[in-house]
């Protein structure tokens, strides 16, 4: 097969594809010139609210990072200041502590507030005082700014301190709600109400709480042998020991 040779182009053609590349040229960078000028026109219409929206977002992260240091600084210091107190409570240095715990219970936060008030009613106790400790435990358990935990151990301490003078139903009816199986003071608020229980002659009632309590894993293991005492006494729970029940109860 024979090759037919190639017509070389001529000067008009290439005339022609010079033009063509100068025209993709000239386009290219008349579109480029067009971005430019809509980039321009952008920035100045909304150029100086992305400045200010950057310049807020900034000044936002340094704001955050500034307060949660001073945060973290803070509860060190308070928490430093809790610890001194507790070093002179073991002490038996009760001015300087009753001192350190007024001031953590002035500048702490609601739980080192707390913290501090528990810790002074615990003191007063220590000294002989259960007057100023039932006080103390009664306005931390009334609190509504301190944390739910620390109000349920103030009620508990409370009626503690108080119970032998506290009529029974008060007793049942203040700590009823925390005597829940499974809950993290059954044990203690429990063998309080059991005992008031007791007191108004319900055996039946006492002798179910103290069964209750002789089964619940999450009681004390000391509290849960002695629950079970009293409930067998009481012909609730068959007792697994052979111990005076009496005895059990006067713990």
């Amino acid at each position: 097969m024979a090759l037919t040779p190639k017509t070389p182009p001529t000067t008009s053609d290439r005339t022609a594809q010079r033009r063509a590349a100068q025209e993709q040229v000239f386009l290219r960078e008349v579109d480029d010139a067009l971005r430019e000028d809509d980039a321009a026109r952008l920035f100045r219409r909304y150029g100086l609210m992305v400045g200010v929206a950057i310049f807020a977002a900034l000044a936002g992260l340094a704001g955050w990072m500034v307060w949660t240091n001073h945060v973290a600084s803070e509860i060190g210091r308070k928490g430093e200041a809790l610890t001194i107190a507790l070093d002179q409570v073991d002490a038996g240095r009760w001015t300087e502590a009753k001192s350190s715990l007024d001031q953590v219970a002035a500048q702490g936060g609601p739980g080192y507030t707390a913290s501090a008030r528990l810790v002074e009613a615990g003191v007063a106790l220590d000294r002989k005082n259960p007057a100023d400790a039932a006080r103390i435990f009664g306005e931390v358990a009334a609190d509504t700014h301190a944390p739910q935990p620390y109000r349920d151990l103030a009620t508990i301490r409370a009626v503690a301190v108080t119970f032998d003078s506290t009529p029974p139903q008060q007793v049942i009816d203040r700590l009823k709600p925390l005597a829940v199986p499974g809950g993290p003071w059954f044990g203690s608020a429990g063998e309080l109400v059991a005992v008031a229980e007791l007191k108004l002659g319900r055996k039946a009632e006492a002798g179910a709480l103290f069964a209750a309590m002789a089964k619940d894993t999450g009681v004390p293991a000391s509290l849960r042998r002695r629950s079970g005492q009293l409930a067998a006494e009481l012909g609730v729970y068959p007792a697994a020991q052979t111990v005076d029940a009496a005895s059990a109860l006067a713990q």
